[in-house]
């Protein structure tokens, strides 16, 4: 590993510890996300599993991360689910077509989902095929990326964005996938504008524990609470569920 590469990997654990405390956000995903998602899931980019745990009412899960660190971390975490599947390997390394696929497949995964993930591939429309490519027809692909190119700041560069979305782009990966847009909104219209302050005036390079607890206690309960009743123009994030044929 390069020494950028192991910096980012750094910077990405850290940033998922400090994210580990944001109950009331990842309880908004649970809602926002779960509901369709059927019963053998995999999860690609699980990190240390902050997003895991609101799966495991599930027959699988099966958690997929290129950071051996973060899987082992989730296994300890979760020690005690038996319907818990965890494997550390490059989603675009020959030993995933090897050997992590074969695995997955037996499981014969009807969902998948990838929140703030997909931006980390270079290539993300290859990656899209490749998780196409284990889910039996009809299944859905759940994916929440940033939105918003004009909001791409030190943080995103700092943890291994290529990129923020918009709609067109989205739209674009799937159709490259082969796969259709059943829903596509976008999600945190508050937190849209703290963001391009983070970005834009204050430069910032991390997101403090400060920060982020602030916007958990406040902000998530008032945004999920008015965009359950209107979906925003704007977000930080862009959710879409993506569906094989």
């Amino acid at each position: 590993m390069s020494g950028r590469a192991a910096a980012t990997s750094s910077y990405i654990l850290e940033d998922q510890r400090l994210m580990a405390g944001a109950k009331k956000y990842f309880d908004w995903q649970c809602r926002l996300v779960t509901r369709q998602l059927g019963q053998r899931v995999l999860e690609v980019g699980s990190g240390i599993g902050n997003f895991t745990g609101k799966l495991l009412d599930r027959e699988a899960v099966m958690a997929v991360d290129v950071e051996e660190d973060c899987i082992e971390r989730l296994k300890s975490r979760y020690a005690d689910q038996a319907n818990l599947y965890a494997f550390a390997c490059d989603w675009g390394a020959p030993e995933w077509d090897r050997q992590v696929l074969p695995r997955i497949a037996e499981f014969r995964p009807d969902s998948c989902v990838c929140l703030n993930v997909l931006e980390h591939f270079a290539d993300d429309r290859e990656a899209l095929r490749r998780m196409a490519h284990v889910l039996l027809p009809g299944s859905v692909i759940v994916v929440l990326v940033p939105a918003f190119p004009a909001l791409f700041g030190p943080i995103d560069e700092l943890l291994g964005h290529h990129r923020r979305y918009t709609r067109r782009s989205v739209r674009q990966a799937a159709d490259s996938a082969r796969l259709q847009i059943a829903a596509m909104h976008y999600v945190n219209a508050i937190g849209f504008f703290g963001w391009w302050a983070n970005a834009h005036l204050f430069r910032r390079k991390v997101q403090s524990a400060t920060q982020i607890g602030f916007f958990d206690q406040y902000i998530v309960p008032l945004s999920s609470r008015l965009e359950s009743v209107v979906q925003p123009p704007f977000g930080q994030s862009l959710l879409a569920v993506l569906h094989k044929q």
